[in-house]
């Protein structure tokens, strides 16, 4: 399928994925939800989108706003801009949704949406993931993938200063 057309129409608002939600939970099927910088996308993120996507039937992601990026990883990030990276992580298959959002968590989106299972990739535990209690306690889940070893935005940039 080479439908370049469609990738812009996975870049939604949370209007946009709460109907789509909706839509879809209508058609018995299930919805996973993870989140991220996803800045300069590498191995590792490929993996662990590939990784959620086999969760569910349809994969959302949050994807921190250009603002939220700079609080969280300094001035000097993100390397590219919000657009650009919607756009990146929209062209990938295994992705049928992408949000920006601006706050320094997706709480609110996960709260919006309740997907059928939360996904974090890294060493995190249960009680330090945003949205992790109100899935549960709907029901859903919440699954911690374990990260692919070597692969960072960080390293990248690092290894490029060098």
């Amino acid at each position: 399928m080479k439908r370049a057309d469609l990738i812009i129409q996975k870049i939604i608002n949370i209007e946009q994925a709460k109907h789509s939600a909706a839509q879809w939970r209508i058609n018995g099927k299930t919805i996973a939800f993870t989140n991220g910088i996803f800045d300069i996308l590498h191995e590792g993120h490929i993996y662990s989108l590939s990784q959620a996507a086999k969760e569910a039937d349809y994969l959302i992601v949050g994807l921190n706003s250009d603002a939220s990026t700079k609080r969280l990883k300094g001035s000097e990030r993100p390397v590219n801009a919000q657009q650009s990276r919607a756009i990146v992580l929209a062209s990938l298959i295994m992705v049928d949704a992408v949000i920006v959002f601006e706050e320094d968590t997706p709480l609110d989106l996960i709260k919006t949406i309740m997907p059928d299972v939360l996904i974090k990739g890294g060493d995190y535990t249960i009680d330090q993931i945003a949205g992790a209690k109100e899935i549960i306690a709907n029901g859903g889940k919440v699954i911690i993938n374990q990260t692919l070893e070597g692969f960072s935005t960080t390293g990248i940039i690092k290894k490029m200063r060098e």
